[in-house]
Parts: structure tokens; sequence; C-alpha cells
């Protein structure tokens, strides 16, 4: 059994245990149920028809043969579901299906809901739609060209979804004042999630008018209140349920077109109604992580102290508002870590394009501009002839660190992260020593932790969770986050055994289903371990006090000097004292009836001194690190990049269970490895041409690096067992170790992503002789 650093001095019998998950059994032989496995009686396919024009009027929608053709029961147009809705509830800027105009090609303009796929293709077929195309504009410079026609019609005359502004400090003064200032431009481009599941929605309205509905979603609370305000239904009369999720990493962090157009179609026709997504569609309906152009300034003193960081950002929104803001400002909030920086500017501007939206993605907001900022800074210590390693740990937060933006870090053992990854990978004994074609590369990142903005700032608390304990049932935690494949079901399970003191295997949780759990923000930003963990930890701690009450007068000790463990409740200073915790449960039941317990929790809330636009985005309770060192061999033949190694260690506090830990940061390598190498959404004019897992290449088992992956020893004692997030931090330094590794390896450094072969091959011949 795999078992985490423990640091705490508590003598823990389930935290720290790396134990298998419940699930992994139903999941490895095929067993598992996700929402296209569901199958109910007199169930409908429904399917969308897609504009063809990345902009264009819609003129008119003729219905009528798709409602003619044998097998169709209903068809849906945009003007039948006039509702907006968004992941930002103060500006709702999507419906159901496109009503006036389309704005991207693959855009859902109809729906239909036939007795079979092949029937319901037919219909799509079918519906004559008459478009007036309008100008496409496919890069933010085009849309904000003079002129440019609105592609939203509410942003009077310009395409600009939102221009952010912070600034903190002098930072023309301290840059000026600086002993050496390096200026540079990035580019970052358009990637997908690659989740295995796609979208799928099943959607059942039942006599009383109340509506299910089965979804692949991250947020079953948020997706719960859009039905009601989209379908105009009383949230009472509605009920999201998420069977097993494969995956979502951000995409499906919004509400999905199928989740509404199942809804109406199964309220129009009276039967159930699924609607999956083909994978182009998933192409099409996208989200995924922003294209970024980022103009940035760096400043540091004679000893490589940081001075100032101004950072200049152009984003490409897509269509639609999304994620837009919330990634726009959690990028400013990542400039201010992991390093200490006096002086701070950011400036962002999001722009509305003709192309699928963009929204949130795995370490939303700071990839980007991590990628840029880590090999800047591998850039300067080589300018000042000094280490990497050496530049980055003078300027590393330690514990109780304050930055300009006011994120309060009451935790950090960063330093220790870059220390153990340095000496475990040899990084100073290769760095520059190894033989042309090879190099090693460092890099570090820090994320949130239990983030404490939440869009509906009116839902308090942020996480609750309900406990219900009996001797028929076992311990049953009932929590609203969404298990997406993370293994938060197991993490709370780990938490709820080890508060009460039960075997992990007495525990079973319930979450995502709104019928049974209370309310939840949902799986985003690394909050669930925290925020959810801190709710039922407070849940078992109330039942453990309802069950020392009864033990007490059992054993005849004060209630204030039990504890529970290893299934037993015992005087901690008499342990001859006990009672079987079963038997207590028993005893409590009988003499008050059903034994229950809820918690609650809602971070502290923190924002930016002064009005600053977004100052209350990017902070968080604590927050996780960690440092990672690549090792590249780069074939000056053929300009592929192969990883070899990839060294890491991070500080996720407390490791609930480390072998889930493991998978984390290992998911978290492969998913940078793909953006900062392969993977690319690639355009022909208007078009997305690789709109599928065979042309869009993400890494495979073929190009799988060793993985060296450390837990180091940490513990937040703020946190429910010391417990810090491991899901999104590790991706944050992938990309620039490897760059700054094939900087090492052949001397040339690229600021556009993904670095192809084609581009190595041009960055060789362009590179000057030696």
């Amino acid at each position: 059994m795999k078992e985490a650093p423990n640091v705490s001095g508590f003598d823990f019998s389930v935290i720290g245990k790396g134990l298998p998950r419940k699930d992994a059994w139903e999941k490895a032989t095929g067993a598992a149920q996700y929402t296209d496995d569901l199958k109910l009686p007199r169930m409908l396919v429904g399917k969308i028809k897609r504009s063809p024009h990345a902009h264009a009027r819609i003129l008119s929608i003729d219905t009528k043969k798709a409602k003619a053709l044998p097998g169709v029961k209903a068809v849906l147009v945009g003007s039948e579901a006039p509702n907006l809705y968004g992941i930002m509830p103060q500006t709702p800027t999507e419906s159901a299906l496109s009503i006036d105009k389309v704005r991207f090609v693959g855009e859902g303009v109809a729906a239909v809901a036939a007795v079979d796929e092949d029937t319901a293709s037919e219909a799509l077929e079918l519906i004559n739609v008459e478009y007036e195309p309008l100008p496409a504009y496919l890069t933010p410079e085009e849309a904000l060209e003079d002129g440019a026609v609105p592609i939203h019609e509410d942003k009077k005359g310009n395409n600009i979804i939102y221009e952010g502004k912070q600034s903190f400090g002098d930072v023309d003064q301290a840059l000026s004042r600086s002993a050496y200032v390096l200026e540079k431009n990035f580019y970052t481009q358009c990637v997908n999630h690659a989740f295995m599941e796609p979208h799928s929605a099943l959607a059942r309205f039942d006599e009383g008018e109340r509506l299910t509905l089965w979804s692949s979603s991250q947020i079953p609370h948020y997706l719960h209140r859009t039905l009601s305000l989209v379908l105009g239904i009383p949230m009472q009369r509605i009920r999201v349920i998420l069977p097993t999720i494969g995956g979502g990493f951000g995409g499906k962090g919004e509400v999905a077109s199928n989740e509404l157009c199942a809804a109406f179609l199964a309220r129009r026709t009276g039967r159930p109604v699924k609607i999956t997504f083909e994978r182009e569609e998933v192409f099409f309906t996208n989200k995924g992580r922003h294209p970024m152009r980022m103009h940035i300034k760096v400043g540091v003193d004679e000893n490589g102290i940081l001075q100032a960081i101004d950072f200049d950002t152009l984003m490409d929104g897509g269509a639609y508002l999304g994620w837009g803001v919330v990634v726009m400002f959690y990028c400013a909030a990542m400039l201010h870590l992991p390093y200490k920086v006096p002086n701070v500017r950011f400036h962002g501007m999001r722009v509305y394009t003709n192309k699928p939206t963009c929204g949130a993605m795995r370490g939303l907001g700071g990839v980007q501009p991590r990628f840029a900022l880590e090999t800047m800074l591998d850039e300067i210590a080589l300018k000042l002839d000094m280490s990497p390693y050496e530049l980055k740990r003078k300027n590393a937060v330690e514990s109780g660190h304050t930055t300009a933006l006011n994120n309060y870090v009451r935790h950090s053992e960063y330093k220790k992260c870059l220390d153990n990854v340095v000496k475990r990978s040899g990084y100073l004994e290769k760095r520059g020593k190894l033989p042309f074609g090879k190099g090693i590369g460092l890099a570090g990142a820090h994320y949130s932790s239990g983030t404490s903005y939440t869009l509906y700032l009116a839902y308090k608390p942020h996480s609750s969770a309900l406990i219900r304990v009996d001797t028929e049932s076992g311990v049953s935690v009932y929590c609203g986050a969404a298990d997406i494949g993370q293994g938060s079901d197991m993490v709370m399970g780990m938490i709820a055994a080890e508060t009460l003191g039960v075997p992990y295997s007495d525990v079973q949780v319930y979450s995502g289903d709104t019928g049974i759990t209370p309310f939840d923000l949902g799986t985003f930003s690394s909050r669930v371990t925290v925020a959810c963990g801190h709710a039922v930890e407070e849940a078992a701690l109330e039942i453990n006090k309802k069950l020392f009450g009864v033990a007490a007068v059992s054993l005849g000790v004060q209630g204030e000097q039990l504890t529970s463990q290893n299934g037993k409740i015992l005087s901690q200073f008499e342990q001859k004292k006990s009672m079987d915790f079963w038997e207590a449960v028993g005893k409590y039941i009988s003499a008050s009836g059903p034994l229950t317990a809820t918690g609650h929790y809602t971070p502290p809330r923190r924002s930016a001194s002064g009005k600053v636009q977004g100052g209350n985005i990017g902070h968080a309770p604590t927050y996780g690190f960690t440092a990672q060192v690549a090792e590249v061999e780069v074939d000056i033949e053929t300009g592929e990049v192969r990883v070899m190694k990839v060294t890491e260690s991070g500080d996720c506090g407390q490791a609930i269970n480390p072998i889930s830990v493991e998978g984390q940061v290992e998911g978290s390598i492969v998913m940078g490895m793909g953006q900062a190498l392969f993977e690319e959404m690639v355009a022909e004019g208007d078009r997305v041409i690789n709109p599928n897992l065979h042309e869009y290449r993400i890494p495979t088992i073929a190009d799988m690096p060793e993985i060296d992956t450390e837990i180091v020893e940490s513990y937040d004692p703020e946190s429910p067992y010391g417990a810090k997030e491991c899901g999104e931090g590790p991706i944050q330094p992938v990309i620039p170790a490897i760059l700054n590794a094939i900087y090492d390896a052949i001397g040339v450094r690229f600021n556009e992503l993904p670095v192809t072969p084609e581009k190595v091959l041009a960055a060789l011949h362009e590179r000057p002789a030696s």
C-alpha cells in the first residue's frame, strides 16, 4: 500500500493511505454506466442541426418536411427556446439554439427527436435554413478592425467582450531601475480537452411535469438552476443526476446545448430524449483553452531579484462569453505567484471572434502566462550568469506571504519542491553539459485550492455535506460535488472515515444528484478537496459529538475526553473504557431517532485593496505548489522532440490518497506535454479541419516519458487534514520545463506553441553556426 509522507504529528488510520477506488472494478470491466449507456422505455434520439456559416443572419427555417418524416416526433428551433443563459449569470449570451444569427461554424440552429438515429439524421437534412452571410472574423485583430460588424449587437460597435486593467506598485519606475529587463512576445494556440466521454444528456418528464436530467456535467447544481431559468420550470420540479463521468477537465463546466435541447424535446414529446454529441460536435462546442497573444516585460536587479512584471494579453474568446472574464482575471492573478513580485501591471482584452467559444480548461488562466514567465526567468538567469534554479529559489514565496493583489499564502513548501526536484533529477549536474540535441529544463508553478470566488455570490455556503449513519447502510455521505474521474468521492469518503474512526469500506459516498445531495458550486478551479472536504469533516465531527454523548453515559466518562478510532469510541486517558462504534450508533438511534448531521463551508473572502477590476478573482484560502524538470532529446534531422523524463515534486499538503495524487500529477504532465508539442485546433478559413481524435493529435502511449513524481512533506493546518490541490498546479510548469529543456538541447527558444518538428527544423536552419 502506497503511503504519503505525514508531517502532521497525527497517527492517521485512513488519510495518507493508497487505497483503491471503489469504482475501479466497474470502470475496468465496463460495468460502469455513463449517460449514453442509459436506456429508458420509449426513449427518442435527439440530434442538432448545425450552421455551415461562421457568421450569418438566419432569415428563415423551414421544418415542414422534417416534421412530416415518419418517425420524427418533434422539431425545435431557437425562437421556441429564447431565454438566454451563461456560466456568468450577470451577462448571459447563449441560447439553447441560435435565434436570429449564427456566430461560428457548427452552432446549433434546430433540433429533432426521432425514433432512431438514422431517422433523426435524415430529418436534419430536411430542415431548410436560409442565411444571409456576414463578414467572419477569425482572429482578434480582424474583429477589432475599424468597421468590423459587431458579432453581438449589444457591444455597440466593437467586438471587445471585456477589457481589464490591474496595476500594483510603480511598474514603470521599477523597470527603469532594474539592472536587467527582458521584453518578449508569446503566442499560445487553441486546444481541446479531449476527454474520452463526449457530452451526453438524457431528459425525461414524468406525468407530474417533473424533469429528470441525466448528464455528463461538472456542475450539477448550476445546470439545475439553468434548466429552471431557460425552461421556465420551478427548481423544485427538476432533478439532475450524474452517472459515471468520463472526464471533463473544464470542458463540462458549463451548461451544454444538448442538455437544454433534450429537455425541451422531452417536454414536447412526452417521451425521454437522449442527445449525445459526436466527437466533431465536441470540437464545435469546444470551450477549450484560450489562444493568447502576450507581450511581457520582466525586470530584475543585479542579484536576480524580481522587481516588476508588465503583462499585456489579447485573448481570442470565440463566439460567446462563457468563462472568459474569469479566465482573464485568473491570468492576472497568476502573475503574482509562485514568486514575490512587488510591482505588477496587467492589461487584458478578450475579444469576440467567429470561432467556437473558449472557456475553462485544466489550470485555467495559468498555463499561458506560466509558459511565458518561466521561460523568461530561465533566459534572465542565464543572462546574469546564474542558475535558473538559484534565481527561482531566491524569488520563491514562503508561508505567510501576501502578494500585491492581496493573495495570502498561508502555507507554501515551494522552495522544498525546487530543492527536491533539482536534487532528484541531477539538474545542476546536467544543465549545459549534455551532448547537442539533449537538454534539461526547470520550471515551477502554483494553483489555487478551494477558490473563494463564486459566480453566484448569493450562494452561501459554497459546499455542504450531509452524513447519515445507521446500522443498515453504514456511513452514507451526501455531497453535491461532481466526481468527474479525479476521485473526489473517494477523498470525501476517506475524510469521513478518518474523522469517524471507521474503516473506509464502511463509508458510501453519494454525489452529483441534486435530488438527494445538498448544494455545491461544482467541480472546477481545484476547489473540491478543500471546500467540500471541510463540509464533510464538519458533518462527521457533529456525528461524533452526538455519539460521544451516548458513549459517555455508558462508559461513565466526560464526552470531551472521548475519541473515535479503529471502529471504537474510547477514552483518550483510559483506553480500556471503550465502546464499539456501531453499538453507540444503535443506542443513539434507539433513543433519539435517525443519526444525521450537516457540514458547510464558505471560504474566507479576500480581494485587492481599492476598486480593482477582477480583484476578487484568483483568491483562495490556500495554494498548492509544484516544480518540474523535463529532459528531452531533439532529433536534429527530423525536428522531432521527445520528452524522455519528467521529474516532479509537489506540495499538495497532506495527500489524502497518494495513488490518486500520483494519477492527477501524471495526467497533468501528459496534458501539458500535448499542448507543448502536438495539440492544436487547426482551421482552414472559418472551419476546424481536425475535429476528431485521429487528426487532433494527443499524446499516446508511444509518446510517454518516464515520470517520477514525489509528494513533498507538507501539511496545511487550516485545511481538512492538511490537504491542498494536486490536479491543476502540476500542468502549469510542464510547457516551460519542456521548452527550457529544448533550449538547453539546441540553443533555440520558442515563443509560440506547439513546438512542432517543422518549427524545430526551421529554427535549426536559421540558427547561427557556433
